[in-house]
C-alpha cells in the first residue's frame, strides 16, 4: 500500500485486502469500504476460486433501500435477475435501481472477480451491521 504525506489518498491491490469468509467455501470476498475506510457509499469486491461460486447470493435490498451497481472486473459470470439469468463477460454492468429487485451472481470461470457499489439514493449512507466489523487479520 502507499499513501499520500498527507493520507489523502491510498491505493491498493485487490490482494492486498484481507478476505473474508465469501457465499461459496473458495469465494474471497474483499471488504473495500472498510479496508479504505469509504463512509459514503457500501463497497465489495468477491473473487471466485472455482466455476460455480456464488459471488454474491440471491438478495434485495429492500432493509437498507440501497441501489447497487455491480461490474465483472475478469473472467464470466451469470447475473440472476428477479428469476432471469444474464451473460456477463468480463466488462458487463448491472445496475439494480430497486431496492426489491431480486439479484445474485454466480462465477462461470475461477478467478471471476465482481465488484459491487451501493448506497440509497439521495440519503446519507449508513453502513450495515454486518460492514462495521473490524477488518479481518
Amino acid at each position: 500500500m502507499s499513501a499520500s504525506k498527507a493520507a489523502t489518498w491510498k491505493v491498493a491491490h485487490i490482494d492486498a485486502i484481507p478476505v473474508e469468509d465469501g457465499e461459496s467455501p473458495t469465494t474471497e470476498w474483499k471488504p473495500v469500504r472498510r479496508y479504505f475506510e469509504i463512509g459514503s457509499f457500501g463497497t465489495n469486491l468477491a473473487r471466485a476460486g472455482s466455476a460455480g461460486d456464488v459471488l454474491t447470493h440471491d438478495h434485495d435490498e429492500t432493509g437498507p433501500n440501497h441501489e447497487e451497481l455491480f461490474l465483472i472486473v475478469s473472467g464470466h459470470a451469470t447475473y440472476r435477475v428477479d428469476g432471469e439469468e444474464i451473460d456477463a463477460p468480463a466488462g458487463t454492468f448491472l445496475h439494480c435501481p430497486d431496492p426489491k429487485t431480486v439479484r445474485g451472481v454466480v462465477a462461470k470461470e475461477p478467478g471471476t472477480v465482481m465488484f459491487v457499489v451501493g448506497a440509497e439514493v439521495g440519503a446519507v449512507f449508513v453502513p450495515s451491521d454486518w460492514d462495521t466489523e473490524p477488518l479481518p487479520d
